[in-house]
């Protein structure tokens, strides 16, 4: 199953670090509710990508336990986010990211798109990081 959203180790506090830094880049505004639920969301995508593949039976459900909330709140919450931070974030991240953006004229990306690219870069990230490290 999902591990859940608390993190509490260094190394989780330095990937939810990184996690908020390339989500204030991807122009999510921290206000949202939908930020924290995106948050948690690409969280979990990097311990267990699977969850991406179902997101309305294993990642919303948990993430509404979490914040205790309805999954269907959560779900627009997220949707809102994405379509704030598409709209007014950077566009070079999008295109690196995705290889389009908003400029191109084309749709955004879907919730778990959006989720498995972001996690997916960030783990990339992030092992690379640990790679270094190792081998200094």
């Amino acid at each position: 199953m999902v591990k859940n959203v608390e993190f509490t180790g260094k190394e989780d506090t330095q990937l939810m670090k990184f996690v908020t830094e390339f989500m204030l880049d991807m122009g999510v505004p921290a206000h949202l509710k939908g930020y924290h639920y995106l948050r948690a969301a690409i969280l979990m995508a990097g311990e267990d990508m699977e969850v991406v593949g179902s997101v309305t039976k294993l990642l919303y459900p948990e993430i509404a336990k979490y914040f205790k909330t309805t999954e269907q709140k959560v779900e627009r919450a997220i949707r809102n986010a994405i379509e704030v931070s598409w709209t007014r974030g950077n566009a070079e991240t999008f295109e690196d990211l995705f290889g389009y953006s908003a400029l191109t004229g084309n749709c955004r990306p879907t919730n778990s798109e959006y989720i498995a690219q972001i996690a997916d870069k960030i783990r990339l990230e992030m092992n690379m990081e640990s790679h270094y490290l190792q081998r200094a």
